[in-house]
């Protein structure tokens, strides 16, 4: 297998950015759990000593090849596992989560479809086992970023070193401008009361899909959870979303490409779906639980530079110009400025408890185009329409 080539210092950049900028420093009282596959090993052990150097504690996580994003259990356990092993993870596994007060996971995987081939009831299970420790991390500061590795390069169908000179590139830059950018376009969002969707089924017919905003607020992504970034995002209320909607680009989700999704909801239900590639996949999505049969995100891409599309959902919900929403589990950020507070709790307990903030085992998202040649046609927030110019949306 061909390896990938990184400089260190690019390297050197790269964690540099994530600790600094995307963690917002360390000291001597954190314990950073920094978990990859080891094909990943070249960022992780820079970071490890990045680290190091600052007087925090790293906790190095490796993940298995089989394992999607280091899951509390692997694909074999998803196939071979029963019920009562699956609810059998060890303790030390939740101490480990809750030890660590910062957070960095590696995306990248050796052989993408070593954890696919699940059937629906299989993915759901894994998805569900790992749900309170997704929920720990979410509740710390955390942040994502991809390792480029021959697996991944031959899933977008590039060249190794295209590949990943593409990937260092977009890592190795700094995020600060993007902030400038979703600053315009924020205030629209944290104002508006309903946004409207308009795509275009390939038969020709125009979609429209709404969504009530009221309850949420909007929060700008430039390099503070994912990196490399651009995005202003918010969780619709969860039982407002109505109408029909069609999504274009490619997303690759657990070893599949996924690709031309269309959902209709109705009271914030998805009541029919289909996608032209991938649809036994889209429906180990769907049918996971009760809450991914809704939807806990939209948001707007801002990345300007970021002009080729990816599958990676990494990469492809920052293009500039595109439009995603999530399948599945709200933000719970999008609701309260700290979710970890006991007004906060009891606030956002009410929302679920009403069917605004969504609770799920997933959250998928899924990219359409609004760029020349993309089934997006129209983006409004309380009837004021947003444009894509210069690579990003803003108010017309």
């Amino acid at each position: 297998m061909k390896e990938t080539k990184v400089k260190q210092s690019d390297l050197d950049t790269w964690a540099d950015i994530l600790i600094s900028h995307s963690l917002g420093g360390l000291d001597s009282t954190d314990r950073v759990m920094i978990k990859g596959e080891r094909i990943c090993w070249p960022l992780m052990e820079t970071l490890e000593r990045k680290v190091i150097e600052a007087g925090a504690i790293p906790d190095i996580y490796l993940v298995p090849p089989n394992n999607e994003r280091g899951r509390v259990w692997s694909a074999a356990m998803g196939k071979f596992g029963k019920p009562e092993q699956l609810k059998a993870a060890p303790s030390w596994h939740l101490e480990r989560y809750e030890s660590m007060t910062k957070y960095i996971e590696i995306l990248g995987a050796e052989d993408p479809s070593a954890y696919s081939g699940l059937d629906g009831v299989q993915a759901a299970a894994l998805a569900a086992a790992d749900r309170d420790y997704a929920n720990i991390r979410l509740a710390k500061p955390w942040v994502l970023t991809l390792y480029p590795t021959p697996g991944f390069a031959q899933m977008e169908g590039m060249d190794l070193q295209e590949y990943t000179d593409f990937i260092v590139q977009a890592s190795t830059i700094d995020p600060k401008p993007l902030k400038e950018a979703e600053q315009r376009l924020a205030p629209l969002m944290e104002s508006g009361k309903e946004i409207e969707i308009i795509t275009e089924h390939p038969d020709g017919r125009e979609l429209r899909c709404t969504m009530d905003l009221t309850h949420s607020h909007p929060v700008m992504s430039f390099g503070l959870r994912n990196f490399p970034d651009g995005e202003v995002f918010t969780s619709p209320n969860a039982s407002s979303v109505q109408g029909e909607i069609f999504i274009d680009l490619p997303v690759h989700y657990s070893g599949v490409d996924i690709q031309g999704i269309y959902l209709k909801l109705e009271s914030g239900r998805i009541v029919e779906y289909h996608a032209e590639q991938g649809h036994e996949q889209l429906t180990a999505i769907v049918e996971t639980d009760d809450g991914s049969h809704r939807l806990g995100e939209v948001a707007l891409g801002m990345n300007s530079g970021m002009d080729r599309v990816l599958k990676h959902p990494l990469f492809v919900e920052k293009v500039g110009g595109t439009l995603h929403i999530a399948i599945g589990q709200s933000y719970e950020d999008c609701y309260v400025d700290d979710p970890s507070t006991p007004e906060s709790k009891k606030l956002l307990e009410e929302l679920a408890q009403k069917g605004i903030l969504n609770r799920s085992a997933q959250h998928v998202d899924i990219v359409c185009d609004f760029r020349p040649g993309g089934a997006g046609r129209s983006v409004k927030i309380d009837g004021k329409a947003l444009v894509v110019k210069d690579g990003i949306w803003i108010p017309a």
